[in-house]
């Protein structure tokens, strides 16, 4: 039996998985109160007037306050001058900018780390939101900072309708069977394509750890762009084995079904399926957020070594890897493959799985070799030892 965990509210993972994930909604009360106090509302401003982040200021107007508008960043001091009664702030991968809070991922270490997406946050005065809404990926709602109130609703997909002539996509209605007000430190898990909305009750801050999956369009477009480079997949498709004639102008189903499981075989067959898939899913959400570094050779690696450094993954950037039929391991970092020493595998696989090791444990020159890589890469980052 695994042990419970306080931030799923004493249950397992197991159970967790098996009778909640992409299932049906879970509150926790007090479930990470390490989060408390960590931000205040100012921060968040502050840090939506910088340059490189990706924010939303959504403001509603008109009689009813039925009428919303929505202003992507850059943003401005002057954004926030004049603002109606209802108004919300949303910041993108705050996590990419705090090593704080990256920490807290940490805590959903039951997800994989390729499913993540980012940690986003949403700063409202009383009465702020962003309106009845869904989404396609799961999420857990943290409350950091003040209350808001949720309501939870049905299960919609891609046919559901929205309200007409608005910048975000708003439910007209929603079935209310949830509605509880989560104080700062709880948290909320929102499955795909349930119905939420979120009211501040008071200043707040919400945040969003968000786990996302790769469309079908990707995927296809990824696979294709792998195909168009190999010849064996240039190559015209046998026809189908004919015994009988057909009207010309005619093309029969099993003419289709024969394309169709040929076209699938091929891609069960094709020896670069499995690395186009990893291209797309270890590549960075925000590139623009991994930092551009000045490159350290050997000498400054071993200073950093005996001054105390540790290394763990650049907040911003994406190691992943998988375990190949001969036991080695591949290695991708965003959206490049990457070409390790065999003495480098355990421990780039640890790297990968979250933990932060000392610079000072290193002493194989092409382990050493294939950090200061990863480090002037930015995709290893070097953290200082405490003080």
């Amino acid at each position: 039996m695994s042990n419970t965990l306080s931030i799923l509210g004493g249950l397992t993972v197991e159970q967790f998985l098996s009778e909640y994930w992409q299932k049906k909604p879970l509150l926790v009360r007090n479930a990470l109160p390490e989060i408390v106090g960590m931000f205040e509302p100012d921060d968040i401003k502050a840090l939506a007037l910088e340059e490189h982040i990706t924010a939303r200021l959504i403001t509603q107007n008109g009689k009813n306050h039925d009428q919303w508008n929505v202003k992507n960043s850059p943003l401005s001091s002057k954004d926030f001058k004049q603002l109606p009664t209802y108004w919300t702030l949303l910041v993108q991968a705050i996590d990419h900018y705090s090593m704080e809070l990256a920490e807290l991922w940490k805590k959903f270490a039951f997800i994989p780390q390729w499913r993540r997406d980012d940690i986003m946050v949403s700063y409202a005065p009383k009465g702020g939101s962003v309106g009845q809404h869904f989404d396609f990926y799961d999420v857990f709602l943290v409350q950091g900072y003040g209350q808001r109130r949720w309501q939870l609703g049905q299960f919609c997909d891609e046919n559901t309708a929205f309200v007409a002539y608005q910048p975000l996509k708003l439910l007209p209605e929603m079935q209310v069977n949830f509605d509880e007000i989560l104080h700062a430190g709880d948290l909320l898990y929102v499955p795909p394509r349930l119905a939420h909305y979120g009211v501040a009750q008071n200043e707040c801050l919400t945040f969003s750890f968000g786990f996302r999956m790769p469309n079908q369009a990707q995927i296809i477009d990824r696979i294709s762009d792998s195909f168009a480079d190999q010849n064996m997949t240039k190559t015209p498709i046998l026809d189908i084995k004919r015994s009988t004639s057909q009207p010309i102008g005619e093309i029969q189903h099993a003419e289709l079904d024969d394309l169709k499981q040929k076209l699938l075989q091929a891609i069960q067959n094709h020896d670069d399926f499995e690395n186009a898939l990893m291209a797309l899913i270890s590549e960075p959400k925000y590139p623009d957020h991994i930092p551009e570094l000045e490159a350290i050779n050997a000498e400054e690696f071993q200073d950093y070594c005996q001054e105390g450094f540790s290394i763990a993954i650049e907040p911003a950037s994406r190691l992943l890897y998988r375990q190949l039929t001969n036991q080695t391991l591949a290695f991708w970092a965003n959206g490049e493959q990457c070409c390790l020493h065999p003495s480098s595998q355990m421990i780039f696989k640890q790297l990968a799985d979250g933990q932060v090791m000392s610079l000072n444990t290193f002493n194989d020159d092409d382990v050493i070799q294939d950090i200061i890589e990863a480090l002037n890469d930015a995709v290893l980052m070097l953290i200082e030892p405490l003080n």
